[in-house]
């Protein structure tokens, strides 16, 4: 067999390949329909059903005139459909009454037998809103109505074949089901837009709500810290005071103290400032260094001796990796309790013991001090039972005089990761801070 003819071509037209009609390159047609739908979607509402009624009326004036001759009441007959075409300029704002607006002229073209009628586009439209912006008891009755309106249309002069009936009738059948998809359509996307919006205010609750945790745990971040390094300076000052003028060696030694443990409290002031302030300083250095670890005790321990205190660290079974909050609330419990007992015990020794054991990791600091201990009016110290979170209010601490939340913000740090403390008065005198937290 031969090759095809190739399609015909002529300049600035295409043949398409399909059915053989001309279409301009570059889809024109196309294009014009795009911008005019764009353009009609612009406008507002009201403007829209403004230019479809003005588009209907047009539309039934034309089916109209080529019938003009053979009609009864032809000046009548135009003003007729014009009626149904202009109504539809109000469809959304009042659908039921432009129902009947648009329908009344309709039944009366027909009930005066005038003759060629359009199709019924204005009624169908009008039917079709109905459905789309009523309630379903006004949808109910409006389609029963225009059953009986298609029914007694039927009867008049001019209806004489069977399927003018059933065409009627498919026509409105089919813009009440268009008017029913818009309307689930509609609330379809209310919907979606509802959760989207409740969605989009629940994250913002929860951005909330994670910024005020962090901020609540850089404050507890920054008491530690300078509770802490404050305190031994405060211990060492005291101690250099009362060594001058008779031992200026020594004084001066405890002068240095100081000065070191002032530098450290700036290093971790700066380290957490920098989670505040990004990730860099304005010379480009990173600010931010890792959390402090349970098993780096030792920069304490030495800051305490270096306070007259002998504190010796004990670990019992094997250390394993922690989760970083469980790790850093370690860490934290016993900085803490040390600087306690620095302040308020007048103790000579303190041990630390870090006891490892399968899914949980247990902190305690005892000391030999003989400070009492001191309970707010109307409560008494005691040793919480397992799983249950020490005092919050700072019950059994030292001395409240101090007006500190150190024991307050253990209670919270262990609370946070679902352990158990304990203080009070230790077994062999003294005082004692337990916590056991969950190491998984």
């Amino acid at each position: 067999m031969g090759r095809a003819a190739p399609l015909p071509r002529r300049e600035g037209l295409a043949v398409h390949p399909r059915d053989g009609w001309p279409a301009r390159r570059g889809g024109l047609y196309d294009q014009l329909v795009k911008r005019f739908s764009a353009w009609a979607a612009g406008l507002p509402p009201r403007m829209q059903d403004l230019a479809l009624a003005i588009a209907l009326a047009a539309y039934n004036i034309a089916s109209l005139i080529p019938e003009a001759g053979q009609l009864k009441l032809p000046y009548l007959a135009f003003l007729l459909v014009v009626l149904q075409a202009l109504a539809l300029t109000w469809r959304r704002r009042w659908p039921v009454a432009v129902f009947f607006a648009v329908g009344l002229p309709r039944s009366t073209y027909d009930q005066l037998g005038i003759g060629f009628a359009p199709i019924p586009l204005g009624p169908a439209i009008a039917y079709y809103t109905v459905m789309d912006r009523s309630s379903t008891k006004v949808r109910v009755a409006m389609t029963a109505l225009l059953i009986g309106g298609i029914i007694q249309g039927q009867t008049t002069p001019g209806h004489m074949e069977p399927y003018d009936f059933f065409v009627a009738v498919l026509q409105f059948a089919v813009a009440g089901t268009l008017g029913i998809l818009s309307r689930t359509r509609r609330a379809y996307l209310e919907a979606v837009e509802a959760r989207a919006a409740h969605a989009e205010a629940e994250r913002d609750r929860q951005v909330a709500l994670a910024g005020a945790q962090e901020r609540a745990r850089i404050a507890r971040e920054l008491h530690d810290v300078v509770a802490h390094h404050v305190s031994l300076m405060a211990v060492q000052s005291e101690a250099a005071a009362s060594l001058l003028p008779g031992r200026p060696a020594e004084a001066a030694k405890s002068v240095e103290i100081i000065g070191q443990t002032a530098r450290d409290a700036l290093t971790e002031l700066r380290r957490l400032l920098g989670v505040l302030r990004g990730p860099a300083d304005v010379d480009g250095r990173a600010t931010t260094s890792p959390s402090p670890s349970i098993s780096e005790l030792g920069e304490v321990l030495v800051q305490v001796r270096q306070a007259g205190i002998a504190v010796n660290l004990r670990v019992e079974g094997s250390p394993g990796k922690l989760p970083p909050g469980v790790d850093l609330t370690a860490y934290r419990i016993v900085q803490e309790a040390l600087t306690n007992t620095v302040r308020h015990s007048g103790a000579g020794e303190a041990a630390v013991t870090v006891r490892y054991e399968p899914g949980y990791v247990t902190v305690s600091v005892t000391d030999t001090g003989n400070g009492a201990v001191a309970v707010p009016a109307g409560r008494t110290a005691r040793r919480p039972s397992a799983g249950q979170p020490g005092p919050a209010d700072g019950a059994g601490s030292r001395p409240s005089a101090s007006g500190g939340f150190g024991l307050a913000g253990i209670t919270e740090r262990v609370a946070s990761c679902g352990g158990s403390l304990s203080v009070g008065p230790g077994d062999a005198g003294g005082f004692a801070v337990t916590a056991r937290l969950p190491a998984q």
